[in-house]
This record gives structure tokens, C-alpha cells and sequence, in this order.
């Protein structure tokens, strides 16, 4: 795997590691894959505070679409940049089609944990070029979620991929979450991901940015919620909200939820 690839064992290791504490998502997937691909983690990549960003994060995403779905049920989900995750098994899939999408090779290594179903596919693919849209059956409604995956497109690259995905979509909603300018331009030294070789990586600060024509800007979500928070005790609670909560978390960390409507949504029920 490529250094951007690789970035995909930072969030398993979270996601693993909190779920054995009990913390915030069950995911007893991330548990057995982490204990079987052997990748070491060094530095700030296997700390403890990010490991707890980064299961608070899936679970805020975990709600969101839990609720998405509630709303468009026969909507396709599709989640881009998938990694090992295994929000397909956490959330589920009822009565939608679920694509998981990223890099050929890292769906190569995932098929070695998962298996397709009549509702679960996995799509090798680059998502800037939007060729892999092509392998999604036929609907007008889609559910997208990205997290973690837009720092490490240009704004450029992430306004093609909304026009594609809204080129391919009568109505579409969209979570991604964002780095700001500022902690992109820190990250050139002081990011988790520098200890798996990645150095570029992109923020932006006005959510408008990443706009098509299509595409609107809805709102913006509280990455950490305090609830979340409040499942940690002590001198934990205390410190994590410092670092990862609040005021500073904003200058860092941003989640920006996106629409496309249709013309007349009245019939969209049964897409």
C-alpha cells in the first residue's frame, strides 16, 4: 500500500482500541482485524487521545446515517474512502444497497475480512475520477459519508467529486469531515499520519468551498458531542476535552453536511 493507504491502520487501531474499553462503538470487527493485519503503529498514531477521537468521530457519523437512513430508506449508501471499517456491520444495511468504495489494493485487503452480499458491495476505484460510479446500480437517491478522507484531496479534486456524484444523483446528502488551513499547514510536522509517510495534506476554512453548482451547504455538526465525552472519567475527561473538544478542536477539525435536492423530491420514496 501506498503512505495515504496506510493511513487506513490510524482509525482501525482507534476503532479497535476503544471498542475493547467499551467506549463509544461496539465494533468487535476492528477488534479482530487489528489484532490479525500486524501493522505497528508509532508515536502519536497510537495514542490513546487519538484513538478516542477517532471512535467518538465514527459514532458521530454512526448517528448520522443511522438517522439518513430512518429518513430515504430506499436510498443506496455509499461510503467513500472505507478503509477496514466496518460501519456496514455496526449501522447495518436493511433495505439499502451499500457500497464501500476506496483504493483497488486497499479492497483487495479488505475482501480478506468481508464478503459481498445481495446488499453489500465493494468497489476498487479512485474517487476522484468517478469512473467507479459506473459499478453502483441505478438510483436517484444516495446517502454519502467521508470521514476522513477529505484532507487528503484538493479542494479542486473535491469539487469534481461532487460533480460526479451529483451528475449521478437526482438527490444526494453528504458528511465529510475537514481539516481547517490551519492544522493542514501543521500537519507537515505534527500529524499521526507523518508516521505512516504522509505529508500532504489539504483544510479548508469556509465550507462553501467544496461546492458544485448541485451541491448545498446544509450545516455544520459538533465533531465531539459531550455525551461522548462524558463516557471518559477523571483527569481522561479532563484532558481529552481540552485536546480534542471545543475551541481548539474547531481550529482543527470541522464536519460539514451537504445536499443535493431533486426537482421534485414527492416520488423519491420509492427510488
Amino acid at each position: 500500500m501506498n503512505s495515504v493507504n496506510k493511513t487506513l491502520y490510524i482509525p482501525l487501531y482507534g476503532k479497535a482500541y476503544v471498542s475493547k474499553k467499551g467506549l463509544f462503538l461496539d465494533d468487535k470487527k476492528a477488534e479482530e482485524i487489528w489484532a490479525s493485519a500486524g501493522f505497528s503503529l508509532t508515536g502519536k498514531a497510537k495514542s490513546k487521545w487519538l484513538a478516542y477521537y477517532m471512535g467518538i468521530r465514527s459514532a458521530v457519523f454512526d448517528e448520522w446515517l443511522t438517522q439518513q437512513q430512518k429518513d430515504a430508506p430506499h436510498a443506496a449508501v455509499i461510503h467513500i474512502g472505507c478503509g477496514m471499517d466496518s460501519r456496514v456491520l455496526r449501522v447495518g444495511a436493511d433495505c439499502h444497497m451499500w457500497y464501500d468504495v476506496d483504493f483497488p489494493e486497499v479492497i483487495e485487503e479488505r475482501k480478506r475480512y468481508y464478503s459481498e452480499t445481495d446488499r453489500y458491495r465493494m468497489i476498487a476505484g479512485d474517487v476522484r475520477d468517478g469512473l467507479w460510479l459506473s459499478d453502483i446500480v441505478q438510483t436517484r437517491h444516495a446517502i454519502v459519508i467521508m470521514e476522513g478522507v477529505s484532507m487528503y484531496l484538493t479542494v479542486g479534486e473535491m469539487r469534481q467529486l461532487a460533480d460526479h456524484l451529483c451528475a449521478s444523483f437526482e438527490k444526494l446528502t453528504l458528511l465529510a469531515d475537514a481539516y481547517t488551513s490551519f492544522a493542514a499547514k501543521m500537519s507537515k510536522r505534527r500529524n499521526p499520519v507523518n508516521a505512516v509517510g504522509v505529508t500532504d495534506v489539504y483544510g479548508i476554512d469556509d465550507p462553501q468551498e467544496y461546492l458544485c453548482g448541485a451541491l448545498s451547504f446544509v450545516k455544520e455538526h459538533v465533531m465531539i458531542p459531550q455525551k461522548y465525552i462524558d463516557e471518559l472519567k477523571g483527569l481522561e475527561k479532563f484532558v481529552f476535552a481540552k485536546l480534542y473538544a471545543g475551541a481548539l478542536s474547531k481550529k482543527l477539525y470541522r464536519l460539514f453536511e451537504y445536499q443535493k435536492n431533486a426537482a421534485s423530491d414527492s416520488d423519491l420514496s420509492d427510488s
